[in-house]
């Protein structure tokens, strides 16, 4: 797959360099390397041309992104495929329940990355050249908004982003009991649990700091309706700090193991903000909770 970008930087950048003005627009050291060494991939003028010629006013630069590696162990299956907004750069998903982000040796066929792998086979590239890069993974029972980047340097923007807080996921979710507080924040540190192999547990010790804003939307009959806003990204963050707070997510097979109201955790990745990798200009997307979830909050929820 190639992507190819016209740009036609003003007078400010005149005397700089191709590499400060692309650094500029937010390309990643890495990206600037790999085009620096893939020839023909900048383009000033028509004209071949290294990443270290200076700009001058009136030029126009030309970006081609070729993507040459490969997911090999990303197989392609047909799989539902739910696409909320699409153009050369991204793909915006939401992600259904029961559909891990990532292959594993468990989950080898039955990915959002399988699933990815057959749509751009199909639809947009040739397979060969598919690399995989879901930018925000979704726990398997988690559903709602995830992205997969195109290429190598939207995928690399969009990583700094999550990195620089600039790209901002907010969630909701359904937990045990009425007593929460209105709103707040939880700042315990989390690690890997060493007696499981996926869980996590709050650790003051060796755990790196998680912070998780909440907001109560509506309380119920022994339920409440939480909105959650991340300021880190800890695997299952949420549902251990909801754990720790006394209030865990219902359906949890992981850490509220009794609770059966649902078949998952209620958790929904509902709304998801950030700039665009390649116009810069901001974006947002929210879908509804899914049926299962709507089904407990028409029943718990007057």
């Amino acid at each position: 797959m190639t992507r190819t970008i016209t740009y036609h930087p003003d007078s400010s950048y005149n005397g700089h360099k191709i590499s400060e003005y692309l650094r500029n627009l937010g390309y990643t050291r890495q990206s600037l390397t790999i085009l620096r060494y893939d020839e023909g991939s900048i383009v000033l003028n028509d004209q071949v041309v290294h990443m270290n010629r200076l700009l001058e006013d009136g030029d126009t630069l030309t970006i081609n992104i070729r993507e040459k590696g490969v997911s090999e162990n990303v197989i392609p299956v047909d799989l539902p495929f739910p696409i909320v907004y699409e153009d050369e750069d991204l793909v915006v998903i939401n992600k259904p329940a029961g559909m891990p982000s990532h292959p594993s040796m468990k989950n080898f066929d039955n990915t959002l990355g399988n699933a990815a792998a057959y749509y751009f086979s199909k639809m947009v590239c040739d397979n060969n050249n598919f690399v995989y890069r879901c930018v925000n993974r979704l726990d398997k029972d988690t559903t709602g908004l995830t992205i997969i980047a195109k290429h190598m340097v939207s995928g690399g923007i969009l990583y700094e982003q999550i990195q620089k807080k600039i790209l901002r996921r907010e969630y909701v979710a359904i937990v045990e009991g009425t007593d929460l507080p209105d709103n707040g924040t939880i700042d315990l540190p989390l690690s890997r649990d060493l007696d499981s192999a996926i869980a996590r547990k709050v650790d003051f010790e060796n755990g790196d700091r998680a912070v998780t804003h909440f907001e109560v939307i509506s309380r119920g009959k022994g339920l409440s309706f939480v909105r959650f806003r991340l300021e880190t990204g800890r695997t299952h963050q949420i549902r251990v700090h909801m754990l720790a707070s006394g209030h865990p997510l219902i359906g949890d097979f992981l850490y509220n193991p009794e609770n059966n109201i649902m078949a998952r955790q209620a958790l929904h990745a509902g709304k998801l903000s950030f700039l665009h990798p390649m116009t810069g200009e901001a974006v947002c997307f929210e879908v509804p909770v899914p049926d299962d979830m709507q089904a407990v909050l028409d029943t718990y929820f007057e």
